[in-house]
């Protein structure tokens, strides 16, 4: 009788993983209930990185508006920038001359490297393999060489404009990139050798966090969450912008929707991406790689810009773009899943309203779902699999 009477009065035991935790991969926190080992539940708090990023959009003009948006995901700066000029684009219906847009696609596909290879690094690191992570970074920095040979920086590029990108490519930086990808393509093989069929790795990831298909879909996952659970959806594919029609590439997807799942889809997404630089490498026309007609924005003449006064560029306000009265949805296929803005346009220079579908933060919501009746150290393992940048998340 008394055994009986301890087991009903069984305790759980609530403890709290971050913020500060080292593989929490940022600021998020996890109030996670456990019996032992076993998660009984898990509660994410967050908000410790929010900056007020949509609120900041409402009063500032597009051009003032590009600097901050690299500070979402800032893993994968080139989508945040993409996604901000694809809006404006759309709403006014301008043209992308043909060079430009081949410059995006190669520097969007990028930054997609650079964002799967700083994703592969900690995830394989909180599953206890140390050596991808200091492997990794060596490919990265070569990734960042070639965003500082075009923009000038290597993280927050602010390079794309309304119309094209900020500027064209300098002498003998495509050659550089060929160099690159040649190389890249080996650093995967040596990866894949390492990790995929290592025993450890697959005893640890294997049928951890699974998600069906049809579960997928009503939890609004995207990007590899989605297309490890057997769904081919790749926005490139299926809304057709920038110029990647023009290339020839595959959807990379999985059936079993687990761990390991989630790892190869993004493996093989960076092959992917390597064989789309290449080819935009080779055919990229020539031409201007900014449409120049919209910097003439409609500004009354004033007789006073030309004193003495205001002949400084400092003087002068930034051109302002003015955003026509209607709202739209605009989207992308970012590293993470789908980064979509609203945009509320208010015949003003501002939008009246900006909103952000981060990727991460709607994958995130399946966590508490995914730990539940698993281990404590599997709760890494799922985290590490779902990919989230805490700037977006919080935005």
């Amino acid at each position: 009788m008394s055994i009986l009477a301890t087991e009903k009065e069984k305790e759980f035991m609530i403890v709290n993983m971050g913020p500060h935790h080292p593989s929490m991969h940022g600021v998020l926190r996890l109030i996670v209930t456990l019996d032992g080992e076993d998660v009984i539940d898990c509660e994410p708090i967050l908000g410790y990185l929010h900056r007020g990023m949509e609120k900041i959009a409402e009063n500032r003009t597009i051009i003032q508006y590009l600097p901050y948006v690299t500070r979402w995901d800032y893993l994968a700066t080139m989508f945040t920038e993409a996604i901000t000029v694809n809006g404006p684009e759309q709403l006014g219906n301008i043209r992308v001359p043909k060079r430009a847009s081949y410059i995006r696609v190669i520097m969007l596909e990028l930054s997609r490297i650079a964002s799967h290879l700083l994703w592969l690094g900690p995830f394989m690191a909180d599953i206890g393999a140390q050596t991808p992570f200091f492997y990794i970074f060596r490919e990265r920095e070569l990734v960042y060489d070639l965003f500082e040979a075009a923009t000038g920086m290597r993280m927050m590029h602010n390079y794309f404009r309304i119309g094209g990108v900020a500027a064209d490519l300098p002498y003998g930086w495509i050659d550089k990139c060929l160099d690159f990808c040649d190389y890249f393509l080996t650093g995967v093989a040596e990866y894949q050798k390492l990790i995929t069929r290592n025993p450890i790795f697959l005893e640890r990831v294997e049928g951890v966090g699974i998600i069906g298909g049809e579960e997928a879909i009503n939890w609004g996952l995207s990007g590899p969450m989605l297309r490890a659970s057997g769904i081919e959806w790749d926005l490139r594919k299926v809304d057709h912008y920038e110029c990647y029609d023009e290339f020839d590439w595959e959807v990379q997807w999985q059936k079993e929707g687990d761990s390991l799942a989630r790892y190869l889809v993004r493996i093989g997404e960076m092959t992917e991406s390597v064989k789309i630089i290449q080819q935009a490498l080779e055919g990229i026309p020539g031409g201007p790689y900014e449409n120049l007609e919209i910097r003439c924005f409609d500004r009354e003449s004033d007789p006073e810009r030309n004193d003495f006064e205001n002949r400084f560029i400092s003087k002068k306000p930034s051109p302002t773009f003015e955003l026509t009265k209607q709202e739209l949805y605009a989207r992308v296929e970012a590293p993470k899943g789908e980064l979509g803005i609203f945009l509320i346009g208010d015949q003003s220079g501002f939008p009246w309203r900006w909103k952000i579908r981060p990727p991460g933060f709607i994958n995130l919501q399946i966590l508490p779902q995914l730990v539940k009746r698993m281990k404590l150290a599997d709760i890494m393992t799922i985290l590490g699999s779902i990919d989230i940048i805490m700037g977006e998340v919080d935005r």
